[in-house]
């Protein structure tokens, strides 16, 4: 099993590695700073480097339960000794809209009772679907004030892993209309916006709300009866 690092530490760009294995749909090591997709979130890009050579990394995925490195170049013999390094500028704006896609839910959540539904990240932007009878351009804007109102708090965010039971018993942990966290997960990964949210979640994050800087809500629709949609912008 690789050694996922930006579990608990989403702020380290590189670690030294040992690479195990190269399979024809990635590489994988010992270790990785790289996020493997999911939960909305893409993969982290960046390079493989070790004495002599460099390959990019064009996608980071999880197969058969191993964290694969999409590849691009001709990797080095099991058993050598590589740098992974992430493209940082690239997953430091995932963080922020990550964070900011958090804080969105929470507030939807307290001020409307209304569950996501779906929802989906790129570096910088983001939509996400909510179980909303009605939207309209104005109800984004007064979501876009309050959004940028607690952000701008600058709440810390916290990374916990909770027993199974102890989490699945608060509510507030799981706001998506259906369970999706698979029956082996135990114990389970949570965010914690203090003061504003608590999700149970495996994704990169920022430290404080503020790093996150200015949310745009840039559109609103409606994608049938009580689903609706808000893209946001991070600036």
């Amino acid at each position: 099993m690789t050694e996922e690092i930006a579990a608990h530490d989403s702020y380290l760009r590189s670690v030294e590695a040992v690479l195990e294995a190269v399979e024809d749909d990635g590489i994988v090591l010992d270790r990785t700073v790289f996020y493997p997709r999911g939960g909305g979130q893409p993969g982290d890009t960046g390079w493989i480097r070790w004495s002599g050579g460099q390959v990019g990394v064009t996608d980071t995925v999880r197969r058969r339960g191993r964290v694969l490195h999409v590849f691009e170049g001709r990797p080095p013999s099991p058993g050598t000794e590589v740098v992974a390094e992430i493209d940082w500028e690239r997953r430091y704006l995932l963080m922020r809209t990550h964070t900011a896609l958090h804080s969105l839910s929470a507030i939807i959540w307290r001020d409307f009772d209304a569950k996501v539904t779906g929802g989906n990240m790129e570096p910088g932007t983001a939509r996400m679907d909510f179980e909303l009878e009605g939207i309209s351009v104005e109800f984004g804007q007064q979501v876009e004030d309050r959004l940028n109102e607690e952000l701008g708090a600058g709440l810390p965010v916290e990374i916990l892993f909770l027993p199974r039971d102890e989490a699945l018993a608060d509510p507030d942990l799981i706001r998506t209309k259906v369970n999706l966290l698979p029956d082996f997960i135990d114990p389970i990964r949570v965010v914690h916006i203090v003061g504003l949210d608590k999700q149970a979640d495996g994704g990169t994050h920022v430290g404080s709300t503020t790093e996150v800087g200015t949310v745009r809500v840039v559109k609103t629709e409606s994608k049938g009866k009580a689903n609706k949609r808000i893209r946001i912008e991070v600036t």
